[in-house]
């Protein structure tokens, strides 16, 4: 696994960029004290929500779904929606590394090239799309060759009790609207809990493809989290979805780590027209409730 403890500061220096000056940090939506302590997660959270339609910052008509497991008690904490398929967006991407990986596991004639691992990199740290696309198209030469529900097929052949509710039926098309590829929250937890626990082929490969430095939204713009936390996710936006889904690996004070899951998918029946300020809403939305689960997990494991 590689370790991440200067992603934060990876990031300012990004944000500095050729401007010469840090871009105003992302908004925290505060919890209300009622919401802090008290209850369930699960509660808690579905209440957070409640209050984040109230302010507008998830919409009355949104579908949400979010997903919550803890490592080290092997405890789900949070289950909203879980098992119903969501638009998967950007966040199908490493399911398709994932089915590569399953191929060449499977099969002597396939190598895991520089090529291969520069264009996955592509595909998650810069969610390049032609990238994925490649990576899609190997994946069916090396089946079937029926395209895009190749990849389904691999997947649940190799992976049945994971990728349950994973619908892949589409490349994605030019200007990255994709809205036809599903997964549920459920998928990306038990991918998440497989490749944690190295009961994937490749999960080695697949923490440091996830680890890669990018914006996400589950620890970026949370002022709460220390800087020395480690991410593995994948971000998903189109005109109609804003999510995240990845593992958060928290220090406790005295020493050790606490990994735990984290999955929010926002989805809009309709797309968007107002685009930018429509997602950042909700990437805040996502923010506000990490920031809700962070601080229950250090209430749990006295984390730093």
């Amino acid at each position: 696994m590689s370790p991440n403890p200067s992603r934060r500061d990876f990031l300012r220096h990004l944000a500095l960029g050729a401007t010469g000056y840090l871009l105003a940090p992302l908004a925290l939506i505060p919890i209300p004290p009622a919401l802090a302590a008290g209850g369930t997660l699960q509660t808690r959270v579905a209440n957070h929500i409640a209050s984040l339609r109230a302010q507008g910052l998830i919409g009355a008509k949104d579908r949400v779904s979010w997903s919550v497991y803890d490592f080290t008690t092997r405890q789900k904490l949070v289950a909203i929606n879980e098992d119903v398929p969501r638009q998967a967006a950007s966040m199908i991407k490493p399911f398709v590394c994932q089915a590569w990986f399953y191929q060449a596991n499977q099969s002597k004639k396939l190598s895991y090239t520089p090529e291969i691992r520069k264009t996955m990199e592509r595909m998650i740290r810069s969610s390049c799309n032609d990238s994925t696309n490649r990576i899609m198209k190997l994946v069916s030469q090396n089946a079937a060759g029926k395209g895009p529900a190749d990849v389904e097929r691999v997947l649940k052949r190799y992976g049945p009790g994971i990728f349950q509710d994973t619908r892949i039926v589409e490349y994605i098309p030019k200007g990255g609207r994709t809205y036809r590829n599903l997964a549920s929250a459920g998928d990306y937890h038990r991918f998440l809990e497989a490749m944690w626990l190295s009961k994937l082929p490749y999960a080695d490969e697949m923490r440091d493809l996830l680890a890669l430095n990018n914006r996400d939204r589950m620890v970026d713009g949370v002022a709460t989290m220390p800087a020395n936390v480690r991410v593995y996710d994948k971000t998903g936006s189109t005109a109609m979805l804003c999510g995240d889904m990845g593992i958060i690996v928290a220090p406790g004070e005295l020493g050790g780590s606490y990994p735990y899951t984290f999955v929010a998918i926002i989805e809009s029946p309709v797309r968007i027209k107002a685009y930018a300020a429509w997602m950042k809403r909700r990437g805040d939305a996502i923010r506000s409730v990490s920031d809700l689960v962070y601080q229950d997990m250090k209430a749990r494991h006295a984390l730093a």
